[in-house]
Parts: C-alpha cells; sequence; structure tokens
C-alpha cells in the first residue's frame, strides 16, 4: 500500500511516479524525497541511497533516478505534539514577568 506523505491519503500506484505527478487529494508532488523509500529524516544525509545526490529541498518534485515510492502508511507525530513543541518554542521569547 502507498501513502502521500503529505496529507496521507492512499494512492493506488500502477507504473513509474513521473517528475510532475501530484497527489490527488492534496496536490503536493510525489516525485519528492519525502515519498521515497531511501529518505531517512532526521539523519544528517537525509538519502540511504549512496549514489544519490543531496536534494535541497525534500518536499519539492526532482530528477531522482534512484527515486521508488515508499510502501506503508506514513510515521507521523500525534497532533497534540506540534502544537505543543510550537507552545515551547514560542515561549522561549516570552518575556518572564519576574526576569528583568
Amino acid at each position: 500500500m502507498f501513502f502521500c506523505r503529505h496529507c496521507g491519503q492512499e494512492l493506488k500506484i500502477e507504473t513509474k511516479i513521473r517528475r510532475e505527478e501530484v497527489c490527488p487529494a492534496c496536490g503536493e508532488y510525489l516525485h519528492c524525497c519525502l515519498n521515497c523509500r531511501f529518505f531517512t529524516g532526521g539523519l544528517p544525509r537525509t538519502c540511504n541511497e549512496p549514489q544519490a545526490e543531496e536534494v535541497r529541498e525534500k518536499e519539492k518534485a526532482n530528477f531522482c533516478g534512484f527515486f521508488l515510492f515508499a510502501e506503508g502508511k506514513p510515521a507521523s507525530p500525534p497532533p497534540h505534539a506540534a502544537a505543543r513543541a510550537r507552545a515551547q518554542f514560542q515561549s522561549l521569547f516570552q518575556k518572564d514577568p519576574k526576569r528583568r
């Protein structure tokens, strides 16, 4: 089973993904690093394919010849985890009334 890494929509993929092909649900590019089976999110080099050139914009369409669409549902943090992280980040820049 294949899923869009942007919106989670299940996709029926029967042929090779073309560079400009987009998700029918969200309109984001499918031939991008985020959808590739070699993509490794949090590592310094985000591609496990040693011969592939580094791509700067992971969510944009690219010309990588090693692209293989990742199978399985994408792992994503729970929605509340993102909100909590954002609130913690923003609190770093708020003035504490007790401190001067």
